[in-house]
C-alpha cells in the first residue's frame, strides 16, 4: 500500500528533485511568471490579514486573526504551483548535490526575487485603485500606514533577526509540505506554521515588498494620512528609502533562515552524514 506520507530522508529526496527542476528544466520565463503569480498570492495574503484583524484592539486575538489568514498566499503558492524566493532558497540542496550549478542557483534566485516583487507591487497597485484602502471609515488605509512604519523603523539586526527567524519556519512549511501526498495534509502543515511565523511577527522579504508599497500608495491620500493620526517622524519611516533599510537585512535573514537552518541543515543529516558513514564502512570492509 502507498504511504501517505514522506519521511524526512524522502523528503530530502524530494526537494533535491524540486531543486532540479525549478533550477535546470524550468524556463526563465516560466520562473518569471510564476514568481509573479506568486508575489501576487503572498500579497492577497497580506491584504485579508490586515482586513481580518486591523479593528481588533486586543494585540494577540488581532495576531491570531492575522495569522489565521494570512498562510493563504503559501497554501496557493504551493497547490496552484508559483515560484517564491524565500522557499526557493531550499535550492541549496540540489546544489550541494551538483545537480544544480552556482549560476543555476543564482538565477532562479534572482529572477523569482524580481517576478516576487513585481506581483506584489501590481497586486498592491491594484488594490489601492480599488479603493478598499477607504475601507472602514478609512481605518483599513491607516493600519496599512502603522504597519508600514513599524516596518521602516527597525533596525538592521532587528530585521535581519526576525528574518531569519521567519524563513526557518517558511522553509520548514515548505518542506513539511513535501511530506504530505494529499492536498488536505499540505494544506494543514503549511497553516500551522506560517501561523505561527505571522503571530510571532517575523519579517518576510515577499510580504515587506507588498506592505510597502500599498503604505506608500497610502500615504498620497491625506485623507489616509490624517485618520492615521502617526507623528511626521513616524510618517517618514513610510518610504522607499526606509523599504529598501528593511528589506535588504529581512531578505538575507530569510536567506540564512532557509539555506542554513532548513536547507544545509537537512542535507548535511540525512545526506552527506549518511554516505560518509557508508563510505566509511566500504573503507574498513
Amino acid at each position: 500500500m502507498d504511504k501517505g506520507i514522506l519521511t524526512t530522508p524522502e523528503i530530502c529526496e524530494e526537494t533535491i528533485k524540486i531543486g532540479i527542476k525549478k533550477g535546470v528544466k524550468t524556463m526563465f520565463y516560466q520562473t518569471l511568471i510564476l514568481a509573479i503569480l506568486a508575489g501576487a498570492f503572498i500579497a492577497f495574503g497580506c491584504f485579508v490579514s490586515i482586513v481580518g484583524s486591523h479593528g481588533i484592539s486586543n494585540y494577540g486575538l488581532s495576531k491570531f486573526v492575522a495569522g489565521t489568514l494570512f498562510p493563504v498566499g503559501l497554501v496557493l503558492v504551493l497547490i496552484c504551483g508559483a515560484e517564491l524566493f524565500t522557499g526557493n532558497t531550499l535550492l541549496i540542496q540540489a546544489y550541494m548535490e551538483k545537480e544544480v550549478t552556482l549560476f543555476q542557483f543564482i538565477k532562479n534566485l534572482v529572477t523569482v526575487y524580481v517576478g516576487n516583487f513585481i506581483g506584489a507591487f501590481m497586486s498592491a497597485v491594484l488594490i489601492y485603485l480599488s479603493g478598499l484602502l477607504l475601507s472602514n471609515d478609512l481605518k483599513l488605509g491607516a493600519y496599512v500606514l502603522k504597519v508600514a512604519s513599524y516596518k521602516g523603523s527597525l533596525s538592521f539586526l532587528n530585521a535581519l533577526v526576525s528574518g531569519i527567524l521567519c524563513n526557518f519556519l517558511v522553509c520548514l512549511a515548505v518542506w513539511g509540505s513535501y511530506a504530505a501526498k494529499d492536498v488536505a495534509g499540505k494544506i494543514l502543515i503549511v497553516w500551522v506554521t506560517i501561523m505561527t511565523f505571522i503571530i510571532s511577527g517575523f519579517e518576510h522579504s515577499v510580504a515587506n515588498m507588498y506592505y510597502f508599497s500599498i503604505a506608500i500608495l497610502a500615504k498620497i491620500d491625506s485623507r489616509i494620512i490624517v485618520a492615521s493620526h502617526l507623528s511626521a517622524d513616524k510618517l517618514e519611516s513610510v518610504s522607499v528609502f526606509n523599504a529598501i533599510g528593511n528589506i535588504i537585512p529581512v531578505t538575507i535573514g530569510n536567506i540564512i533562515g532557509g539555506m542554513l537552518l532548513v536547507g544545509l541543515a537537512y542535507w548535511f543529516v540525512y545526506v552527506k552524514m549518511p554516505r560518509d558513514k557508508d563510505n566509511s564502512t566500504k573503507e574498513k570492509y
